[in-house]
């Protein structure tokens, strides 16, 4: 009987033990990959302006990324400032391209002042 108690607590145990050994062995792989990726950040850094221009970055996006904490992936941050910048890109660039794509005018009434004086029928309608 007592055999049965013990084993039915340590198989609990065991996996409670297990499950957090796995984690700290990620944590730490993380913690590791960080700190190799701070030193990349550094020569990135060293980097002048026209080189991270070249790359999609900033002087200010690497700053940012620097002083993430020591545990976070720095260069996760570029990577999301970086395609945050191509997404927009992108889309400006498609927009331009619609046909009869036109900006709304920043002057309020504006386009109701250009009908009224064209034809007051269209204006009606």
């Amino acid at each position: 009987m007592t055999t049965l108690t013990i084993s039915a607590f340590s198989a609990p145990f065991a996996q409670a033990f297990a499950g957090f050994a796995s984690a700290a062995a990620r944590f730490g792989r993380r913690v590791v990959a960080a700190w190799h990726h701070r030193g990349d950040l550094a020569m990135l850094a060293s980097f002048d302006e026209r080189m991270l221009r070249d790359i999609g970055l900033t002087r200010s996006d690497v700053n940012d990324a620097l002083s993430e904490p020591m545990w976070r992936d720095p260069t996760a941050v570029l990577v999301r400032r970086q395609r945050e910048r191509r997404t927009l890109r992108v889309t400006n660039a498609v927009i331009e391209f619609l046909p009869g794509y036109a900006a709304p005018s920043i002057v309020p009434l504006a386009d109701t002042r250009a009908l009224s004086r064209q034809d007051p029928r269209r204006l009606a309608s």
